[in-house]
């Protein structure tokens, strides 16, 4: 009896765990037969391994052929375990090298002709693999870049099947083929948009400030015209760039989704799901293997739901649990996955179904119980747990009539400014960004505001017109807008402008 081992990675979520490739040769009827609880993708690897082996010229003895995915117990899905088989399939019968398969993680599916194709999730498999000491890697050729991301690590990019036994040791002639290429995606917005071609909203240009320095949901009502989307696409450009782990993070959810990677990106990323979208499209899932929504995908960035209130309201209150915990779980029968959900929300929506409500000069053609039931489509609950509610009206000129309008790149200094002062101040604290600050060490903390500035959200909270997780984020607004004016604590002002973008109360 002879053994062969390599390895590949099961991932499930962000997570990797590293599976071990056993393959085993007995001389009983030929056969050949994968086992350690894989899903039908990877059941149906038999006859993909077995006919690349063929007609890559390096055919497999004709006796009985095993081959464990060990722990046994580990669920595991998709193609990208079959050059893992294929090569400890091959070792068995002393075609490549043993010892060199023992020290390489393979990752990659196999085509018919023995051509290697591109899978999804190879910078997180290699990212996890590294962590773990494994420093020789096998991926399609189509994955090369995303899999270089990864430092220190020796990484072959191989066409064919063939290419990769000749890599371990094989004495074989490497066909000339054409690389299969990475599945096509629409490119990603390039340079970001500028704030200042947007006009005739300074309130709300400083609103949407004031959300980027201190991390803050926002919502944004108003009817068509007024630029919600104008600024929400505008939000991502002003925020800081990300730092190597966020943009290693961000890499690895869109290579789970299919996108190519040739490099990171550190533009903060920016999802704008239909209105229409279902629940597993906004937070992930699959029935056989966890693909991240919507929601992990705009971690570390912004997520923008325009015509809120023409969503489901089951589909926007699945958004209330990761914006609490900043993470999304996704629970399936023999599997637990967990993505990344740190995001800023925007949402946008008209005041009524024709838009037309409350709008100078307009004429609303909605009944009141229509407008009611319009806009009970956000939840109390949800709604209770954004920051800012900004009300937005058409703008009455064309021109810039409020002094010189703010750029992105000036908009991006002062919120780099403010969110260093909240860093400061949160030093030994496990929070960077105000909105990420617990009600209780506000209220209560070291740097609890005054009695006298609170006095008007005290009223607030004494009459019913907030809650107290309102409370709560107000103050944390309050902190951001003293930040950003280079104050040390929220004066009155700065308590009573918070208010008022939350509730609409003047102080």
């Amino acid at each position: 009896m002879r053994v062969a081992r390599t390895w590949a990675v099961a991932l499930t979520g962000l997570r990797g765990e590293l599976v071990e490739v056993e393959a085993d040769i007995t001389a009983q009827k030929p056969e050949f037969k994968i086992i350690g609880l894989g899903d039908k993708a990877l059941g149906e690897a038999q006859r993909r391994v077995m006919n690349a082996c063929e007609n890559s010229d390096m055919r497999l003895p004709d006796r009985r052929v095993t081959v464990n995915l060990s722990p046994a117990g580990l669920p595991k899905q998709g193609t990208g375990f079959d050059v893992a088989i294929a090569v400890a399939s091959l070792a068995i019968d002393g075609f490549v090298l043993p010892e060199s398969l023992a020290r390489t993680v393979h990752i990659g599916e196999l085509g018919l002709d023995g051509r290697l194709r591109p899978v999804p999730g190879v910078l997180p498999a290699v990212h996890a693999a590294a962590g773990r000491g494994f420093d020789r890697f096998v991926v399609p050729r189509a994955n090369l870049a995303e899999a270089q991301l990864v430092p220190d690590v020796e990484v072959l990019g191989a066409v064919s099947l063939a290419e990769v036994a000749r890599w371990h040791g094989a004495d074989i002639e490497v066909p000339d083929l054409e690389p299969v290429p990475a599945h096509a995606r629409a490119a990603r917005p390039g340079e970001p948009l500028d704030l200042a071609e947007v006009v005739g909203q300074p309130a709300a240009v400083e609103a949407l400030i004031a959300a980027a320095a201190g991390g803050h949901h926002l919502l944004m009502s108003g009817p068509p015209g007024a630029g919600k989307t104008m600024l929400a696409r505008r939000l991502p450009g002003i925020l800081p760039a990300l730092d190597d782990a966020a943009a290693l993070e961000v890499a690895s959810l869109r290579s789970l989704a299919g996108e190519p990677i040739v490099a990171l990106d550190r533009t903060p990323p920016f999802e704008a799901p239909h209105h229409s979208a279902s629940v597993a499209a906004l937070v992930g899932g699959g029935s056989r293997a966890a693909r991240p929504g919507a929601v992990a995908r705009a971690s570390r960035g912004v997520l923008f739901v325009d015509e809120a209130a023409e969503a489901p309201s089951g589909v926007l209150d699945a958004l209330r649990q990761p914006l609490e915990q900043g993470r999304i779980e996704i629970h399936r029968a023999g599997f637990r996955a967990e993505f990344p959900a740190r995001f800023q929300l925007v949402l946008a929506t008209n005041p009524c179904p024709c838009g037309e409500f409350g709008v100078r000069g307009g004429t609303c053609t909605c009944a009141p119980s229509v407008v009611r039931r319009y806009l009970a489509k956000l939840s109390g609950p949800l709604l209770d747990r954004l920051d800012i509610d900004l009300r937005l009206q058409r703008v009455a000129s064309s021109r810039q009539e409020d002094g010189p309008a703010v750029s992105t790149a000036e908009a991006r200094d002062r919120v780099a400014q403010a969110r260093d002062r909240a860093a400061a101040r949160l030093r030994g604290t496990p929070w960077r960004l105000n909105a990420e600050v617990p009600g209780s060490w506000l209220r209560q903390g070291p740097r609890a505001v005054s009695a006298d500035a609170r006095r008007s959200l005290e009223t607030a909270l004494q009459r019913g017109a907030i809650t107290l997780r309102g409370y709560d984020r107000i103050l944390r607004v309050a902190w951001t807008l003293a930040d950003l004016g280079g104050r040390d604590e929220p004066s009155s002002a700065d308590i009573g402008h918070a208010l008022f973008l939350k509730k609409g109360i003047a102080a």
